[in-house]
């Protein structure tokens, strides 16, 4: 029905690299500069000039955001292209430097800088955020506080981030590692209620440790303009296919979570220290560690707990018409991460580039490409005339 509330909305951070050098290249403005003329508002810069922000419309299926998100994917890389440059969709670049990077000329960029200083030059790093729909915020805060558990089997089946500045860091998703030591982030504790959580926002407004509800960057937030749900917990999905699973599966969660809580069933609470616990194992070993189930209080495989993550879903994805595509997790389950396909390239290779080679080419697996440049300038001349 049209007053479908659980809408879903996907934000990428793409990496703008150089074919040459597979380096990063920081050239965000030119893109943005011609990129604007075709996505308008669905294209963003980043605090670094070699990051680039793609979001889609609002999406009521998942077949209609893989259709965003092929288009976005497609279209910003025929932008670099018309720049000699491409992109890719990974967690970290496996050797590029944060010390070579430039701040995107911003004076938000430039506060956030002076306030964390290196913590913020560090913040090479490239993620997705998954947005869904509320009927309402005090219901979304309530959902939230259950979905907290999910979140590390979320990072399990995202990370593709084991490098950093050329070093193998023997974690799956070193990027959740470099964004630890932003304040604020990290699993969230528990609200009672939504005006809980907004006395806590407008506390820290009005002691100046913040300036807005975005200053908030936990792994699963309540978003302070488009008053959805958002999970930033995942790496960036280097294929496109693991891009829309992982948003199929956390539509899928919160729609199961509502359902529990129509028909007064609740799904156990757990404590952040437990979570966290989860998260740190995800972090280090994503798929091929263990995580606890906290009901059983016994370890697991991660892929054991994945599998049953999928089932406890079943009874949704149908409604929702995401049955394939929260079904590819059995795929990622059994074949690995891009941050597994990524370590595997490198101990074939022994070469990074090769591994760079590798997150470009999955990146636009299945993506048309389109450098239409006669269009840019009929466009550019239409803006001038108008």
């Amino acid at each position: 029905s049209k007053d479908f509330p659980f809408t879903i909305g996907i934000e990428e951070e793409y990496q703008i690299i150089d074919p040459e050098s597979r380096g990063l290249r920081s050239y965000v403005s030119q893109i943005l500069e011609e990129g604007r003329l075709i996505l308008r508002e669905q294209l963003k810069p980043e605090m670094m000039q070699s990051v680039v922000e793609a979001g889609t419309h609002v999406c009521r299926t998942v077949d209609e955001a893989r259709r965003e998100i092929v288009r976005l994917r497609g279209t910003i890389a025929g932008l670099a292209r018309h720049q000699g440059l491409t992109i890719a969709a990974s967690g970290t670049h496996p050797f590029s430097s944060w010390t070579d990077q430039e701040v995107y000329p911003h004076e938000r960029y430039y506060g956030v800088l002076n306030e964390m200083q290196d913590a913020a030059r560090q913040l090479l790093i490239f993620g997705m955020h998954v947005h869904v729909g509320m009927p309402d915020l005090e219901l979304g805060i309530q959902i939230q506080n259950v979905a907290r558990y999910f979140l590390p089997h979320l990072l399990a089946l995202s990370t593709s981030s084991p490098f950093w500045m050329g070093r193998n860091t023997g974690f799956k998703s070193y990027r959740s590692i470099i964004f630890s030591n932003f304040p604020r982030t990290g699993i969230p504790g528990e609200f009672v209620s939504y005006a809980e959580f907004e006395s806590y926002v407008d506390l820290l407004v009005k002691t100046n440790c913040i300036d807005n509800g975005k200053k908030i960057w936990w792994d699963v937030r309540p978003h302070p303009v488009f008053k959805t749900i958002e999970v930033r917990i995942c790496d960036i999905a280097t294929r496109v296919d693991e891009a829309i699973c992982l948003a199929a599966l956390i539509q899928a969660i919160f729609v199961k979570l509502y359902w529990l809580f129509e028909k007064n069933l609740s799904f156990r609470r757990y404590n952040r220290s437990l979570i966290n616990e989860n998260k740190w194992r995800a972090v280090r070993y994503g798929l091929d560690g263990e995580l606890i189930d906290f009901g059983k209080q016994e370890s697991l495989p991660a892929r054991h707990l994945l599998s049953e993550l999928v089932d406890f879903v079943d009874e949704v994805v149908d409604d929702l018409g995401s049955r394939e595509a929260v079904e590819y997790a059995y795929q990622i389950i059994a074949e690995g991460t891009g941050a597994d396909r990524q370590l595997a390239t490198y101990a074939r290779t022994g070469d990074l580039k090769a591994v760079v080679d590798q997150i470009v080419a999955e990146t636009l697996e299945g993506v048309p490409v389109d450098v239409p440049p006669d269009r840019l300038q009929s466009t550019r001349e239409e803006d001038a005339l108008s």
